[in-house]
C-alpha cells in the first residue's frame, strides 16, 4: 500500500505564484523526484506519493508551508490503497490510492473542508476523518508565525526552543507559548494514532 496526496492551493491567484510554488517545490524535491513522485499541474494543484506511515507528518508540512504564505491555504485529499500501474509521471499512474485521493479532493471542493483521507476501510475512514475535522479547525487557523514554527518543528524534529529562537529572533518563551497554542504536543500524539491506525488496514 501506498499513500498519494492530491491538493490545491486556496486563494493561489490572490499570491504571488512564483513564492509559493518555490518553495512547494522545494519542499517535494526533499522527497522525491519529479514528475515520478510528485508533480505540480493545472496551475495550483499537485500530486505526491510517499509511505503510508509518513502520510500524516508529510500532510502537516505542506499545509505548514503554505499557511506561512499570506493569504494562502491548501486543500489536501489523502488516499490509501494500491498501486498497480507506476508511469514515470505520477498523474498517469493508476491504482487504489490514486482514485481515492483524486476523487475525494473534488468532494473537499463542494463540502468545504480542507483534508480528508480515503482507504478501503470505512470505519478507518470514518475515526480518521472525524479527527482531521476537528483538528482541522486548528490548522485552518494557524496564523502564518505559527504555522513557520510548526514547519520547522516538522521538518527537523531534533531542533530546539532555543535553535528556533535564534533562527525566528524571538526569545524562547515566544517560541514556547507559540508551540503551546498550536497544541503541538497534541499533534505529535495525533501523528502517532493516525500511524496506528492505518497499520491496521
Amino acid at each position: 500500500m501506498i499513500a498519494v496526496i492530491t491538493g490545491d492551493i486556496i486563494n493561489s491567484q490572490h499570491a504571488d505564484t512564483e513564492v509559493w510554488i518555490t518553495k512547494l517545490k522545494n519542499l517535494l524535491e526533499k522527497w522525491g523526484s519529479t514528475p515520478q513522485t510528485w508533480e505540480i499541474y493545472r496551475g495550483d494543484e499537485f500530486q505526491f506519493k510517499c509511505n503510508i506511515d509518513d502520510v500524516f507528518w508529510r500532510f502537516l508540512a505542506i499545509k505548514s508551508l503554505i499557511k506561512s504564505q499570506e493569504n494562502l491555504d491548501v486543500r489536501i485529499a489523502i488516499g490509501i490503497g494500491d498501486e498497480n500501474f507506476s508511469s514515470e509521471k505520477i498523474t498517469e499512474s493508476n491504482g487504489s490510492a490514486y482514485v481515492n485521493s483524486g476523487r475525494l479532493l473534488n468532494d473537499l471542493k463542494s463540502d468545504g473542508h480542507t483534508v480528508a483521507i480515503k482507504t478501503s476501510n470505512e470505519p478507518v475512514n470514518r475515526d480518521l476523518n472525524i479527527l482531521l475535522k476537528w483538528s482541522s479547525k486548528d490548522f485552518d487557523n494557524w496564523t502564518m508565525a505559527t504555522a513557520e514554527i510548526i514547519h520547522e518543528m516538522i521538518m527537523n524534529q531534533d531542533i530546539t526552543q532555543e535553535d528556533l529562537a535564534k533562527k525566528f529572533n524571538i526569545s524562547q518563551s515566544s517560541i514556547s507559548q507559540r508551540l503551546k497554542r498550536a497544541n503541538y504536543e497534541l499533534i505529535v500524539e495525533t501523528n502517532q494514532y493516525f500511524r496506528k491506525k492505518i497499520s491496521e488496514l
